[in-house]
């Protein structure tokens, strides 16, 4: 973990999102998620807002003085507003530097790569998110749930979840052969929408 390089993965984990992104029509924006707080229009928003927020992370600046949503983006505007958050992403975080400079990441000062590691497995696990609330309509990249799932492991561990400023619920079940995507959200508290 400590030499690894995340972006790679991150900029898989930004084209699923985009592909994913770009299958939602305007009268799902409405429809539930498994974040009991979000309908889709809301996901999609803080989809958005933490994407900006990890790019000015990357650039040097003080993501966390972002908002973690994106406001005044019309219904047929996510996609673009995704796409631009994430070139800005890939242009901040191109200087090999940045992965060791000590970062503020929500969970607190870190090296970039363990910021940027966080970054994927929330975006791997709101893509988990925005699929079931769109009914799966795409195939989702395994390897990315493996590594999703691999961080949260780390980061996230069983107890102490009762603290109302973690966006995370206790672990769920797992469903009965579950893949890397279902390990995932039942380790992030969250139930499927929709079965099989």
């Amino acid at each position: 973990m400590n030499t690894m390089d995340p972006r790679p993965l991150y900029a898989r984990a930004a084209a699923q999102i985009a592909s994913l992104i770009a299958t939602v029509r305007p009268e799902r924006l409405e429809s539930p998620t498994p974040c009991a707080e979000f309908d889709v229009r809301l996901l999609l928003s803080h989809m958005v807002g933490g994407t900006r927020r990890i790019a000015v992370i990357g650039a040097g600046g003080d993501g966390l003085a972002l908002p973690p949503f994106a406001d005044g983006v019309p219904d047929d505007g996510w996609s673009a507003a995704y796409d631009e958050a994430r070139d800005r992403v890939r242009a901040g975080w191109a200087d090999d530097a940045r992965l060791d400079a000590t970062v503020r990441a929500p969970w607190g000062e870190v090296p970039g790569r363990i910021a940027l590691a966080g970054y994927v497995m929330e975006a791997v696990t709101h893509t988990w998110d925005l699929s079931e609330a769109l009914g799966q309509p795409l195939g989702l990249d395994p390897e990315l749930a493996e590594f999703a799932l691999t961080i949260a492991g780390r980061v996230l561990p069983d107890e102490g979840r009762e603290d109302p400023e973690l966006p995370f619920g206790a672990v769920a079940p797992t469903p009965e052969g579950a893949d890397a995507y279902g390990r995932l959200a039942a380790w992030t508290g969250r139930r499927p929408l929709v079965t099989a």
